[in-house]
């Protein structure tokens, strides 16, 4: 078996290339497979760039003994010559632990002062988020799966596979912690691992996750171009008064990135916005019947007059 330590240090070198001298990254480290073999590759490169390296293990306190754990994480480091921090996150649950957990270690992510975060997403897990996104019926945005680069959060490892990355540990002599709520069931994306994609690879044939991982990137494409047309239209408008026919006239791909902007501008929570919510108004200006105003999150209401859209926010 080859070793898989050039791929993976071939996987981070562009990203660590396009960085300035003097910048300070972090690589955000669970314990697991990925995450430690992430670490190992980006601290062997930046040897050769003036970079500042550090990373940083996230305790959710939602484990016994979380943080032993962390304090595993942070030795490990210490082997490959990486300080490591522990930030201790209190999760509150509102919408599933799964998500308010993610909620909480992006926000204590965001406080960390650092040009870069590496995260150890792998092409495995990009299969898992397109399959999830389809059961839930998305959009083209989220059917394109995760970003490479997304503002500072940099994701090298979406070419290489999780089998790599547990190789590499094995030859590097990393132990990689298997966190329980890996094989925990009731988390949708683990049934997607150990369900799901195993049947459709049975059923179907071999090549279902690469398959996934390349429409996704098919997706994202086309998404990013709608997106930036939608945004050269709204460069245009006045968001909190929309002419009717005009948008009519468009797309209804355009249209609805149109809507969604001006709700969010009006006042909606960031993510709050369904598919229903988007057909309510859209219902509004492409199946006008005199119906009444659409009420969404945030308390924005949007209303129909002589032909215009109306979007204000009123007090809660």
């Amino acid at each position: 078996m080859s070793s898989q330590l050039p791929a993976i240090r071939s996987a981070v070198r562009p990203f660590l290339e396009k960085m300035e001298a003097g910048d300070r990254i972090v690589v955000a480290v669970s314990g697991g497979a990925d995450s430690l073999a992430l670490a190992y590759a980006v601290s062997m490169e930046v040897k050769k760039l003036a970079l500042q390296l550090s990373a940083v293990t996230i305790d959710h306190q939602l484990q016994d003994k979380s943080n032993d754990q962390a304090a595993t994480v942070v030795e490990q480091m210490k082997t490959l010559g990486i300080e490591c921090t522990i930030e201790k996150i209190a999760v509150e649950i509102t919408d599933g632990l799964e998500s308010s957990a993610r909620r909480a270690r992006y926000e204590a992510f965001d406080r960390l002062n650092s040009v870069a975060i590496f995260l150890g997403h792998t092409h495995n897990d990009q299969a898992e988020t397109v399959l999830l996104g389809l059961s839930r019926g998305s959009g083209t945005r989220s059917l394109s799966g995760m970003a490479e680069v997304n503002g500072k959060y940099i994701r090298p490892f979406l070419t290489i596979t999780r089998e790599q990355t547990e190789q590499a540990c094995a030859e590097i002599g990393l132990t990689p912690w298997n966190d329980p709520h890996n094989k925990d069931s009731q988390f949708a994306r683990v049934r997607v691992r150990t369900q799901a994609l195993p049947v459709l690879e049975e059923t179907i044939g071999p090549g279902i996750s690469d398959a996934l991982v390349r429409s996704a990137q098919i997706l994202r494409d086309d998404a990013d171009a709608l997106d930036q047309w939608a945004e050269q239209e709204i460069l245009g408008l006045d968001l909190h008064d929309l002419d009717c026919t005009y948008l009519q006239g468009l797309p209804k791909a355009i249209r609805s990135r149109i809507i969604r902007r001006a709700i969010y501008i009006s006042g909606a929570p960031s993510g709050s916005l369904t598919a229903e919510h988007v057909g309510a108004v859209e219902a509004l200006i492409c199946a006008w019947n005199g119906q009444g105003p659409a009420h969404l999150p945030g308390g924005v209401k949007v209303e129909r007059f002589s032909g215009r859209l109306s979007l204000l926010r009123h007090q809660l």
